[in-house]
């Protein structure tokens, strides 16, 4: 059956990040112990698709509270017509315009997603955020990347300006399932190896800040009874630094 040929092509991709992607998945949970412990702020971004990597950060049981999202204006699945997206991506100067109007400055870190890596708005912003000191890490499909050439005047990708780079894996095109008799392939792969690494990457954070003492500020649900107090009372203590709810 082609879904269980999918199935199993999502669980080769996750085992294949499992199996090399735990040296820049600790360089990523470096950048963010140091963050929390530093009192510094954390942002998200990701254009189309990528922002779901994002909202699975955000106001999420079990996340951190600190991952603020950078909203990808006119570049998530609400706008209409949904084809602008595609177009809006690759407007030359917009990733530094939206973190312009972000609240990120010098010591901070940026996690930005994109897959192919190769249009202007993550590399704009990857590059404002370099020249801002802002730490970056890139969540990114290496294979994909490799493919395809920079729709930026700077002839560079997402994987070339980031501090850390996590591969998620992903095929060159990103669908991975072939159907006899079709010649496209269906299934992307993107989409689950991303929220995969993201949610690992918040789990070695968490690890890492209680082996150093600290409470990390993390969601339960809102669901169980405790849910609301619980989350408000650190919401209100990390208030300075959980720039979402403004």
């Amino acid at each position: 059956m082609s879904a269980s040929a999918y199935m199993e092509q999502a669980i080769a991709v996750l085992r294949q990040v499992e199996e090399t992607q735990q040296a820049p998945i600790g360089q990523a949970a470096t950048l963010l112990v140091d963050a929390v412990v530093n009192d510094r702020s954390i942002f998200a971004f990701g254009a189309s698709h990528s922002f779901m990597l994002v909202e699975e950060m955000v106001y999420r049981t079990g996340g951190l509270m600190l991952v603020n999202p950078i909203y990808p204006h006119g570049m998530n699945l609400s706008v209409r017509p949904m084809t602008a997206t595609s177009r809006l991506e690759r407007v030359l100067g917009l990733g530094a315009a939206l973190l312009e109007n972000a609240p990120a400055t010098s010591g901070d870190v940026l996690i930005i997603a994109s897959t192919s890596g190769r249009n202007a708005v993550v590399i704009d912003m990857a590059l404002a955020a370099r020249e801002r000191g802002i730490h970056t890490i890139g969540i990114t499909a290496l294979a994909y990347t490799q493919g395809v050439s920079s729709r930026h005047p700077s002839g560079k990708k997402l994987a070339d300006l980031c501090d850390v780079v996590i591969d998620n894996c992903a095929p060159y095109g990103d669908a991975a399932v072939e159907i006899p008799g079709f010649p496209q392939k269906v299934g992307p792969l993107s989409s689950v190896a991303g929220c995969a690494i993201v949610n690992a990457l918040v789990a070695e954070v968490v690890q890492r800040l209680v082996q150093q003492g600290v409470t990390p500020p993390v969601f339960i649900s809102a669901n169980l009874d405790a849910g609301d107090d619980f989350n408000a009372r650190l919401l209100a203590e990390n208030r300075h630094r959980i720039h979402y709810m403004e």
